[in-house]
């Protein structure tokens, strides 16, 4: 069974760093390393929303324009693990932020992913 689990969310002050993580098991490292691995978040009352997504070829990164030039998302693949480094984070980031990995489809839309993490909370103040 697969399972998704991020680590790393919590407070930060606004201007400041964040580094998420998602690690990926039930996947061996060469299956693992052929799924698309996405970010998205969701603030409360608002839809889940794409952040960033890395393709298992040539770890293509697409990112949403809200936060293009600030967050990058990277792989592991012998670690089966995908991160998200958010700097000069802003109050807007405020979410809960979802890791989400995909076989095929596209990769901004949540329905096309096929396994989701339990979510880990960022809170950032101003």
């Amino acid at each position: 069974q697969v399972q998704l689990v991020e680590s790393g969310g919590g407070l930060v002050q606004a201007g400041g760093s964040l580094r998420l993580s998602c690690a990926a098991s039930g996947l061996s490292g060469v299956t693992f390393s052929r799924y698309a691995m996405g970010w998205f978040r969701q603030a409360p009352g608002k839809e889940r929303e794409f952040v960033a997504a890395i393709r298992w070829s040539a770890g293509v990164t697409t990112y949403a324009d809200s936060v293009k030039g600030r967050f990058t998302i990277s792989r592991d693949n012998a670690r089966n693990t995908v991160y998200l480094q958010m700097n000069s984070v802003k109050p807007e980031d405020t979410a809960v932020y979802y890791c989400a990995a995909q076989r095929s489809g596209s990769i901004m839309v949540p329905n096309e992913y096929d396994y989701w993490g339990q979510g880990t909370q960022v809170t950032v103040s101003s």
